[in-house]
């Protein structure tokens, strides 16, 4: 039934419905059921591509067996609920937890990057993200490196304190567009090496040199966007101050 858990017949019209070529909105449109509870299934096994109603039928009773086995996890959102619904959160954790991991971040490093946006502090220690994602501190310290690399996360200790804290804030997305300018700029520089290696008029030097032109147009693209928002931050916290 609609918002109960997935039927083999619902996963039955998943599959007929990526066979088709139709989005997760319209296959949930279909079933009843939000865009979010068809990406989730479709992603958790094995992707558009991939995906066997017969297979996930079979996983999700491996899943459920082992859920029974194991200690039930804490909730990502517990601590941080405020009055708020806990089980709405928790649904909009789990659906961003996938986007962000369809974005190319490994399975863990998406959980830990959730975990830290839905927390209005915007800090957690590992200790934190240990208890409430039921993982291992190894496994959140590989993921913190992760977000570390791509500017999204940022490391503070405060004084007098031995623990490490995670930090994620508003400028979140903008750090993490300088840390893809970087890479562009590292990109560009590749790309017009090779196509003066290769040499321009071949085949391969030509892809290089218009990869390097392309690279570069999006790097100054970004660049106007990053200017603009600054401005318009700037202009904001001029409104704001007190006369």
């Amino acid at each position: 039934m609609p918002g109960g858990r997935l039927t083999g017949e619902d996963r039955r019209l998943i599959a007929e419905g990526l066979a088709e070529g139709l989005g997760y909105t319209e296959i949930g449109r279909r079933l009843g059921r939000p865009a979010s509870t068809v990406m989730r299934e479709v992603t958790r096994n094995g992707g558009p591509e991939e995906y066997r109603a017969s297979r996930a039928q079979e996983a999700t009773r491996q899943r459920a067996r082992r859920r029974r086995q194991d200690r039930p996890p804490t909730s990502t959102v517990a601590a941080d609920s405020d009055g708020r619904d806990p089980q709405q959160v928790q649904e909009f954790a789990e659906f961003f937890t996938v986007l962000v991991e369809q974005q190319g971040l490994p399975r863990m490093a998406a959980r830990v990057l959730t975990c830290l946006c839905v927390t209005d502090s915007g800090t957690l220690t590992a200790a934190d993200l240990v208890q409430r994602l039921q993982v291992s501190p190894a496994s959140v310290s590989q993921a913190v490196n992760v977000l570390a690399q791509q500017g999204i996360v940022r490391r503070e200790r405060a004084p007098g304190e031995r623990r490490e804290r995670y930090v994620i804030d508003d400028d979140v997305w903008l750090r993490s567009t300088l840390a893809a300018l970087r890479m562009n700029d590292a990109l560009i520089a590749a790309s017009r090496r090779g196509a003066e290696a290769l040499g321009a008029t071949t085949p391969a030097g030509a892809r290089f040199e218009s990869s390097a032109e392309f690279l570069l147009t999006m790097s100054e693209a970004l660049q106007q966007v990053m200017d603009r928002w600054r401005q318009r931050v700037a202009e904001r916290e001029l409104g704001a101050a007190p006369s």
